[in-house]
């Protein structure tokens, strides 16, 4: 259901009674605009909504810094959108309980009054539904602006489930590859292949190999390690993956055969498929699927390790649980890479980042003995 720039009370007691059902049952939720100025004595609704709208000065040009580029709503964009809308303040901010995948510059603009954290666009899953909302569209000329119209369109595929994405809430993560040229300071190519760096659509691309770009200026401990990544085939006869858990080398097999490897290939058996450990753990292949976008477009990882224990999540779900017993290998300490298979697999990667996690004690002796 679109709230398209709506205003006041629009739903009486039975129909937001209808409306909360629905959205238990799974049903979408897309606001526009002025659907934050909307029901603000319904509580359900501003939960669902993120924010509810303060004030807003002149229409006029700013900025937009797209923080999620593997979002549909988002994915088409630059990191920097410039364009010209009637832009909100609000009451309050929603980062804690949605996802922000765009926020507004205020430095580029009169009237902002959210202290440099503005969010403009954001997503959520909501009391056992899918919401999603933009706070531009404000003028007619939005809906003829081909980049508008997609951002519309990505969130209006996410809110029926037609696209999957991660809309759990993202605080504190620390980037080790951010689309520039200077953020690949750190990181070393170990073996044959090397990955192409386009810095206009901030992407990293597989080329030949086998081999292996890893991140070498910081060993990882216990951690939450996000990215995003793509198959360029749209057969999905791609080939590539993440390690973690290896020792410092300069010799990609050593990543193999002494670390771990989440794998990213749509065509082989599960225990070597998209979300495996590779010849570990296949993913949780009906989770998987429910979760995976197609080839062609992107998807996001998070794997999370704390002691012997890693869970791998596809676009926000886990589907895959894994702790290692094996004495020559660990996961309390290592490095983390990307793998370049071939030279007839390419796999683009942005937005690589992580976050220290705390290694509970009681945690790594769960994960020891399994």
């Amino acid at each position: 259901m679109v709230f398209l720039s709506t205003t006041g009370d629009v739903l009486d007691a039975a129909q937001q009674t209808a409306f909360e059902k629905y959205i238990a049952k799974g049903g979408g939720y897309v606001g526009v605009h002025a659907a934050a100025d909307t029901e603000y004595d319904w509580p359900f609704y501003g939960g669902l909504a993120g924010a509810y709208f303060q004030s807003h000065p002149a229409i006029q040009p700013a900025t937009v810094r797209v923080e999620d580029r593997a979002h549909p709503a988002t994915a088409h964009l630059a990191a920097a959108w410039d364009r010209t809308d009637e832009w909100y303040n609000y009451r309050t901010n929603p980062r804690e309980r949605a996802h922000v995948l765009a926020t507004l510059d205020e430095s580029t603009y009169t009237g902002g009054t959210m202290s440099g954290d503005h969010p403009l666009a954001w997503c959520q899953e909501y009391s056992g539904g899918r919401a999603f909302y933009t706070g531009a569209g404000h003028t007619k000329e939005s809906y003829a602006e081909p980049a508008f119209r997609t951002h519309l369109l990505g969130g209006i595929q996410y809110a029926t489930g037609r696209a999957q994405a991660d809309c759990r809430p993202e605080t504190g993560y620390t980037a080790l590859f951010d689309g520039t040229a200077a953020s690949l300071k750190g990181w070393k190519q170990a073996g044959p292949g090397s990955f192409t760096l386009n810095e206009d659509d901030g992407t990293l691309t597989s080329t030949g190999g086998m081999g292996m770009l890893w991140y070498a200026a910081e060993e990882q401990h216990a951690y939450s390690l996000k990215l995003d990544w793509k198959m360029a085939s749209q057969s999905g006869d791609d080939n590539s993956g993440v390690y973690v858990g290896f020792p410092a080398s300069d010799d990609p097999w050593s990543a193999v055969n002494n670390g771990y490897e989440i794998q990213i290939d749509a065509t082989d058996t599960p225990d070597h498929t998209t979300g495996s450990v590779y010849g570990f753990k296949a993913a949780d292949i009906e989770a998987r699927d429910a979760a995976l976008n197609p080839p062609g477009e992107w998807n996001t990882y998070e794997i999370r390790v704390q002691g012997e224990r890693l869970k791998v999540f596809l676009n926000g779900r886990k589907i895959n649980d894994f702790t290692n017993h094996d004495p020559a290998r660990s996961l309390r300490q290592g490095y983390v890479g990307i793998q370049n298979h071939g030279s007839e697999d390419q796999v683009a990667f942005r937005h690589i980042r992580i976050k220290e996690l705390k290694e509970l004690k009681e945690l790594s002796e769960k994960g020891s003995r399994g």
